[in-house]
């Protein structure tokens, strides 16, 4: 669960990324710590249990379980951070999204992740607006790269200002 440099090929990569600049991990917090999983393991079976028992319908159990465990997937799931020169891409299972680093001005650490704000001050919409990023162990070092990241960004956009 540790931050490591990609030193892997990936052939979908431009020959001229450098390596020392792309930044990989994987989060699942699930994997991390076996006394929270079951602890929301045994939660969710007795929540499927008193939704069995209150309507007596196999149909809204199962649709009970669609919904706890669909919205549990960042739980349940591994969750694969990139962050390179172009931006930061998130893998799930459902998907990827990818983000430049342009859209973000600000950022906001806590114990469990960053969220990383397109908003130069404080905003209510930074929850809306805003993309949350999970630690693995390696805080220091995804803070790091995203402080330096952040900072170029905003020395870049002052040197398009003065132009």
């Amino acid at each position: 669960m540790s931050a490591r440099k990609d030193t892997e090929t990936n052939p979908n990569s431009d020959s001229n990324r450098n390596e020392e600049e792309t930044l990989t991990y994987v989060n699942h917090p699930a994997a991390c710590s076996a006394k929270r999983t079951a602890i929301v393991v045994l939660f969710l079976l007795a929540v499927f249990v008193a939704v069995y028992f209150t309507t007596e319908s196999v149909v809204l159990t199962a649709v009970a379980v669609l919904i706890m465990v669909g919205s549990l997937a960042s739980f349940f799931l591994p969750t694969t951070y990139i962050f390179d020169t172009e931006g930061l891409h998130i893998k799930t299972m459902s998907g990827k999204r990818s983000f430049n680093w342009g859209r973000f001005r600000s950022f906001y650490p806590d114990k469990n992740g960053v969220l990383l704000s397109p908003y130069l001050r404080p905003s209510r919409l930074e929850n809306f607006r805003g993309v949350y990023i999970r630690f693995a162990d390696n805080r220091e070092t995804v803070l790091e790269y995203i402080d330096n990241k952040l900072t170029a960004n905003r020395a870049n956009d002052e040197k398009g200002e003065d132009n």
